[in-house]
C-alpha cells in the first residue's frame, strides 16, 4: 500500500528549509534549488508544490508570521496565567529580539522581506508587509486595558505607543544583528520604554 502523503507538512517542511537557507545566506541569495537540497527533497518536488519562486517566498512570508505568532503565545504563557498586560506586552516585545538562534533568524528573514518587497510588488502586496497588523493591534489593546485599569501615565495614546515600541524594538534588533548592541542591553533599553508606558503600574 503506497504511503499517504501529508501535503501540509511537506510544504511546512520545504517552508522550513527555505527560513534556514535565508538566514545564513540572505532572502535575496536563494533559489528554488538551494531550498530542495536543504529541505532533503528534488527541486520537482518543490516546484511542484510552489510552481515559482515568489509562490514559495508568499508562503514563506505567511509560515514566518505564524512562527512569530506561536512564539510570541509560548512566551506569554510562560509569564503566568495572571500575566498583567506589561508582562505580556513585554513577551511579545522581547519575542522579536534576536536573543536566540530562532529569533535571529526570524528578524534576519523578516527584514530581508520587507527589503526585497521594494523591488518586489508581490511581496509588496502582502499585509505582513503592508502594516504590523496583528501585532500592533495586539499591543494597543494591552495598553488600552492598562489604561483601564489605571496603570499608565497619563494622557498615553495607546495606539502611538504601541508603534512606537514596535519600531523601537525593530530598530533594536537590527542593531543586535550588527553588533552595536547586546541583547542585554537592548532588552534593557526595551523594558526602559515600557516603564515610561506603564509608569503608574503597581500604583493605587
Amino acid at each position: 500500500m503506497p504511503k499517504r502523503v501529508d501535503h501540509a507538512e511537506r510544504r511546512t517542511q520545504i517552508a522550513e528549509a527555505l527560513v534556514r537557507v535565508a538566514g545564513r545566506r540572505g532572502l535575496h541569495a536563494v533559489g528554488m534549488r538551494d531550498v530542495a537540497a536543504e529541505a532533503g527533497v528534488s527541486l520537482r518536488l518543490v516546484q511542484y508544490y510552489f510552481e515559482t519562486k515568489e509562490k514559495l517566498l508568499l508562503y514563506g512570508l505567511e509560515h514566518l508570521a505564524a512562527r512569530f505568532g506561536e512564539r510570541v503565545a509560548a512566551r506569554a504563557g510562560s509569564a503566568g496565567a495572571a500575566a498583567g498586560p506589561r508582562a505580556t506586552a513585554e513577551s511579545l516585545l522581547l519575542a522579536s529580539l534576536p536573543t536566540d538562534e530562532e529569533s535571529r533568524t526570524f528578524h534576519l528573514v523578516y527584514t530581508s522581506y520587507a527589503v526585497l518587497s521594494v523591488t518586489e510588488p508581490a511581496l509588496a502586496a502582502q499585509p505582513f508587509l503592508q502594516r504590523p497588523g496583528a501585532a500592533e493591534d495586539a499591543l494597543t489593546d494591552l495598553l488600552r486595558q492598562a489604561q483601564a485599569a489605571g496603570l499608565t501615565r497619563p494622557g498615553l495614546d495607546a495606539r502611538t505607543e504601541a508603534i512606537t515600541l514596535l519600531a523601537l524594538a525593530a530598530g533594536l534588533g537590527t542593531s543586535i544583528l550588527v553588533g552595536h548592541r547586546t541583547p542585554d542591553a537592548a532588552t534593557t533599553v526595551l523594558r526602559h520604554q515600557l516603564d515610561r508606558a506603564f509608569e503608574r503600574e503597581g500604583r493605587d
